[in-house]
């Protein structure tokens, strides 16, 4: 067969018959329909076989008709479920699953169970997406504003998700909802999280009382993100949604967005926004700004006036863009360093409202003074940070170790 081959003239198309029975003659000369086939076609038509031979392979392999991804995969999870729990009515469904009042069968208690169909799990992806909601749970479990997280069950074919148990969301007093809103996406964003899908249905209140704490519940679009990275699919909630999402270029400012649009994206010339204090209106502007990277972070929207009162200066937390400019402040040159400490003592006490709580927010001693121990328990709760970057006595050293506030601003 060999003899065979090496004999053949590089020409397109086949043989019709055997070896044995081929024209010496008709073997070193061209086909008549033609001149002979030029290499760079015959490549050209060996290449498209490849992608046709590819193609069907890539079909072959297509889970049409196979059993789900999610049936065929171990999460990992507690086998219990139907033991410890018994499942009630219910509360309210999604795209993949359904959540459940249930009642634990050991203490009584009442709990909410989201019951995610395996079924519907029919790619990789959306298995990884139920473990990275369960894990993002997991990694904000104890904050007051974020819905309690008990654990994690499969059984053949569902993956259940239960939480504590809350009301539905109802606006009492605004300043105080949207303040626990902030702080849930600036905790997110500390963890290297982006929610990526606040709205009311995502938050419910604790339980009936005036002072009832609010929790944010769902995560399920939620998702990390590196520093200087964005993200570029489009998910979210479509009246949420902020512009940057739709352009494929978004991070933790598209939260931001949505928090503003949860007051109500503003026609100001109507009700109720004719009644409204400029204060909140105000507020709501900053929120809602196209350009993300001059809107508020949402630990600089803690600090706005609005929100700010009758709230604690304490609640406020670290803001990640702070801590990511000392970071990038401390690799500028020297004259570049002393013309933004010159430009800074420009700023008047509206621009400084902010950067002083978040003066305030490191200096936990109050001492007027940021020492080196408390920078660096500052920059170690920047989670995505925390180990790549530890040049914490270098940034110190660079802002010059215990400036007072005024001076540092």
């Amino acid at each position: 067969m060999g003899s065979c081959f090496s004999s053949a003239t590089k020409v397109g198309g086949s043989y019709s018959g055997s070896a044995g029975n081929r024209d010496p003659a008709a073997a070193q000369s061209p086909p008549r329909s033609g001149p002979q086939q030029k290499p760079r076609e015959a490549q050209r038509n060996s290449s498209q076989h490849r992608r046709q031979r590819q193609q069907k392979e890539r079909n072959r392999r297509r889970p049409t008709g196979s059993v789900p991804y999610g049936k065929r995969t171990d999460f990992g999870y507690a086998k219990d479920f139907d033991s410890r729990y018994s499942i009630g009515k219910l509360l309210g469904h999604g795209q993949f699953g359904y959540t459940f009042v249930a009642t634990d069968k050991a203490n009584g208690d009442r709990v909410a169970v989201k019951r995610i169909d395996k079924n519907k799990m029919i790619l990789p992806i959306a298995v990884e997406d139920v473990k990275r909601e369960v894990k993002i749970l997991q990694e904000l479990k104890g904050h007051e504003n974020v819905v309690h997280f008990h654990n994690a069950f499969e059984d053949e074919s569902y993956v259940y998700i239960v939480m504590e148990k809350d009301s539905r969301y109802t606006e009492k007093d605004a300043a105080v909802v949207v303040r626990q809103m902030l702080k849930v996406a600036a905790e997110c964003h500390l963890h290297g999280l982006v929610h990526r899908d606040m709205k009311p249905e995502n938050f419910l209140f604790k339980s009936t009382k005036e002072d009832s704490p609010l929790k944010a519940t769902d995560f399920g679009l939620s998702d990390f993100i590196k520093p200087g990275r964005k993200f570029h699919d489009i998910v979210g909630s479509a009246y949420y949604v902020a512009p940057e999402v739709l352009k494929r270029k978004s991070g933790p400012q598209s939260d931001v967005w949505s928090i503003g649009v949860l007051r109500n994206k503003p026609d100001f010339r109507r009700k109720p926004w004719s009644s409204i204090s400029n204060s909140a209106k105000d507020f709501v502007k900053k929120l809602l700004v196209k350009d993300p990277r001059v809107r508020l972070t949402a630990a600089q929207a803690l600090s706005h006036p609005w929100v700010r009162e009758g709230g604690d200066a304490s609640e406020i937390p670290l803001d990640i863009s702070i801590l990511s400019n000392m970071r990038q402040f401390v690799k500028y040159s020297r004259f570049k360093q002393f013309a933004l400490r010159a430009l800074a003592s420009t700023l008047n006490e509206e621009e400084l409202a902010d950067l002083k709580d978040q003066f305030d927010a490191i200096d936990i001693d109050k001492s007027g003074s940021i020492s080196l121990e408390e920078m660096r328990q500052a920059l170690a709760k920047d989670l995505p940070w925390r180990f790549k970057e530890p040049r914490v006595r270098e940034i110190v050293e660079a802002s010059i170790v215990a400036l007072n506030s005024t001076d540092m601003l």
